[in-house]
């Protein structure tokens, strides 16, 4: 399955629009995808009543030091797992009091990390009270499929959380 620039931008004014309705910010916290998330994002009219912060942070250095993320969950676990994920997307909702926090950690490839494979990717997205961690298994066509693939998958996660947790609240009141 092959993302277009077109699909992923439109995919991004879905996520505005939903954030726009129920008057929800958002922040991202991105290491393998480098801040394509806050681009597509950002690419969207309007975006500003929604969209807080974007933090792009390769090294371990910078997820313990700007995000947070524990030393612990570093050295036990690693940059790409579930663990990190969720303190990233828990950390950068935090920092910009948003609403969401989403993140983005994992292997773009072209060769693996912390013996882990190329396509291994764990997104995330936290509220005030959950984080939910998703991990992906992307056929590692190469490197930028593999970071369009992600960021399609991160707004899917946005969209289906926004759904379930005020669409469906809406369609019972």
């Amino acid at each position: 399955m092959f993302i277009t620039n077109n699909e992923l931008y439109q995919s991004a004014e879905k996520t505005v629009e939903l954030l726009k309705k129920f008057g929800l910010t958002v922040s991202t916290a991105e290491s393998c995808t480098g801040g394509m998330v806050a681009e597509y994002i950002t690419s969207v009219a309007g975006v500003s009543s929604v969209f807080e912060l974007g933090i792009a942070s390769y090294s371990l250095k910078m997820k313990h030091k700007i995000l947070r993320v524990r030393q612990a969950t570093l050295s036990q676990y690693g940059a790409v797992s579930r663990q990190t994920a969720g303190e990233m997307a828990a950390k950068v909702r935090i920092l910009a009091d948003s609403d969401i926090g989403v993140s983005v950690t994992g292997v773009a490839g072209p060769t693996g990390s912390e013996g882990k494979n190329p396509g291994t990717v764990y997104i995330a997205l936290a509220d005030t009270e959950s984080v939910y961690v998703k991990k992906l298994n992307i056929e590692p066509e190469s490197r930028n499929f593999i970071r369009e693939t992600t960021v399609f998958e991160v707004f899917s996660l946005i969209n289906k959380y926004i759904e379930r947790e005020y669409l469906s609240n809406e369609a019972n009141e």
